[in-house]
């Protein structure tokens, strides 16, 4: 019984020194490099829900940096119904007048118009559904998004300021 107690002891210690060799050695090729960031860039997450409501009214940027935006329908009614997306407006467009126009482009068109008053724009998506779009920040100022799908742009706005 001693033997056997004696035995279990040794054989529990040689693991714990066979655990900390692992430990010890390096694999070659193994070693981790950060990612080099880009410090001029940024990430801005937005949603959309089926009650026609961003949850959030203003979004801030500086000049110059690379925008990564992600819009995500966070309602469950498709598109043809509560379809949303971003739009971001240049300065001094008339929400109201877009807004005409955009019902006016239709669905084939993913309810954009034709035209120069569009700085960026997500794709039309419906519930359940995310999308990204990456752009340039313009010009030092303050700009409107809205979603362009009709009827929404009266609740489904913000501003987009770039410092």
């Amino acid at each position: 019984m001693i033997l056997a107690i004696a035995g279990l002891i040794i054989s529990c210690g040689g693991d714990a020194e066979k655990k900390e060799d692992k430990k010890d050695k390096v694999k070659i090729g193994a070693k981790k490099t950060p990612k080099a960031s880009n410090t001029n860039a940024v990430n801005i997450a937005i949603a959309g829900n089926d009650l026609m409501q961003y949850d959030k009214k203003e979004l801030s940027v500086k000049a110059g940096e690379e925008v990564t935006l992600t819009l995500r329908h966070t309602g469950k009614i498709d598109k043809k119904i509560m379809g949303h997306n971003f739009v971001l407006l240049k300065q001094g467009t008339s929400i109201p007048d877009f807004a005409a126009k955009a019902a006016a482009a239709g669905e084939s068109k993913d309810w954009i118009p034709e035209g120069d008053k569009v700085i960026a724009y997500t794709k039309m998506i419906g519930g359940g559904e995310t999308t990204s779009i990456t752009f340039a920040a313009p010009a030092v100022g303050t700009y409107d998004f809205i979603c362009s799908f009709p009827g929404h742009s009266g609740l489904m706005k913000g501003t987009f300021t770039v410092k």
